[in-house]
């Protein structure tokens, strides 16, 4: 099985998904990536500020990061080659590069509804305390 991991660039948490506005991107990601594992894939998800000790462990993202800088964010590498950069893969990406069944995704883009959204009340980004990055 091919190894992919997603290198992001420093959020409050681990998704992104917390806060006043939610990135559709981010959902869609944290979506997509849900549904892969529970179909046995396993893409790994780094952010910077919650795993900066990944970055420097991994070649290959650290070698990037020092040529591009952390502005390159988000990277994907797939078997240690990064394979894309600057944006999220698609989902025809994501079953092209892990070369899976289009049904592991569903094929289906993931729509962001303000009505589901449930805002903490406590410092405004629904990070603890209100204490973002």
């Amino acid at each position: 099985m091919k190894k992919m991991q997603i290198f992001e660039p420093a959020m409050c948490c681990s998704t992104g998904l917390c806060g006043v506005s939610v990135d559709p991107e981010l959902l869609r990601i944290s979506t997509v990536l849900s549904a892969l594992e529970k179909n046995g894939v396993k893409v790994e998800r780094y952010n910077l500020s919650g795993s900066p000790q990944e970055f420097v462990n991994n070649r290959v993202i650290n070698d990037y990061i020092k040529e591009k800088g952390v502005e390159g964010l988000p990277a994907v590498v797939l078997d240690n080659e990064v394979v894309i950069t600057g944006r999220y893969p698609s989902n025809d990406e994501f079953v092209k590069l892990l070369d899976i069944p289009d049904t592991y995704i569903a094929g289906r883009p993931v729509r962001a509804r303000a009505s589901k959204i449930t805002l903490k009340k406590s410092g405004g980004c629904g990070c603890s305390g209100g204490n973002c990055c």
